[in-house]
């Protein structure tokens, strides 16, 4: 195929109004060669199977509604359709039937894409992975300073403290506990290993945690406790009514420390512009 050829997947791509990619199952269905569009559904249905084996929200991927086809002498009528995510056409590309040349095609053209999104999305994580560690640092060093404010102030102390914020928005778990349900290693640090949502959830159970100690003006060990624990467990509600996914079940990440080390040696690598 020549370089600057479009492919015929690329040809019915459309974008919403968000910038995102997406494809007309009836669209798809014709470029695959199917010409009854029930047997199509038939491979979304399989693709829908994949994905939830996959982990991800069918919902997220493949989303149902109206499209417009021609009907002859420039009419046209709605039917139903299901919009597809780039990552849905990669699952159905993969369950349509291997017999038709163009299959193989667009297994090859949605599998190199899906390869760059996933390159794009793992960038744009471990990005945020760094902005919210970095941010969490300086948040716990705050909280640090209001609980030993409120009474906290043995090192053995603050760490039973710390735990009282886990144990709320971790249904329970300690510190030693998150760490061992997570697999991590001995040397390994929890707060390193985690992605940018769970961090993020850990950045607001520090920030509420330090506000309330120091709005109500509290004062004890015991009620410094209390109160970290209770801020975790309403985070942790928020996260419920919401519908994600509890902290203690997101996967664990790779060290942040690595991705820290990358990015030093990638600006010590970048040539100072004058």
């Amino acid at each position: 195929m020549p370089k600057n050829e479009i492919t015929p997947f690329e040809a019915i791509r459309q974008t919403d109004s968000e910038g995102s990619d997406y494809w007309s199952s009836r669209d798809f269905a014709k470029v695959l060669g199917y010409a009854n569009y029930r047997h199509f559904l038939a491979v979304i249905e399989k693709a829908k199977i994949a994905c939830e084996n996959s982990g991800q929200a069918v919902s997220d991927h493949m989303v149902e509604a109206d499209h417009m086809i021609e009907i002859g002498k420039g009419g046209k009528r709605s039917v139903k359709a299901v919009m597809l995510s780039r990552y849905a056409c990669y699952l159905v590309i993969q369950n349509a039937d291997p017999n038709k040349p163009i299959v193989a095609e667009g297994q090859t053209y949605f599998a190199i894409q899906t390869r760059r999104q996933e390159l794009s999305d793992a960038e744009l994580e471990a990005e945020r992975r760094l902005a919210i560690r970095t941010e969490l640092r300086q948040h716990n060093s705050q909280l640090a300073d209001a609980a030993k404010e409120a009474g906290v102030i043995k090192p053995i102390d603050y760490a039973i403290f710390q735990n009282h914020g886990y144990m709320g928005l971790y249904d329970g778990l300690t510190a030693q506990d998150i760490h061992k349900h997570k697999g991590l290693k001995k040397s390994q640090q929890i707060l390193d290993h985690m992605g940018s949502t769970e961090l993020a959830a850990n950045l607001f159970r520090a920030t509420q945690a330090e506000d309330k100690l120091r709005r109500e003006k509290i004062t004890g060990k015991a009620q410094a406790n209390q109160a970290h624990k209770e801020v975790g467990a309403k985070v942790r509600q928020t996260i419920k009514e919401l519908g994600g996914t509890m902290p203690e079940s997101l996967p664990p990440a790779e060290s942040i420390k690595k991705l820290e080390s990358q990015k030093k040696k990638s600006l010590k690598d970048t040539p100072n512009i004058k």
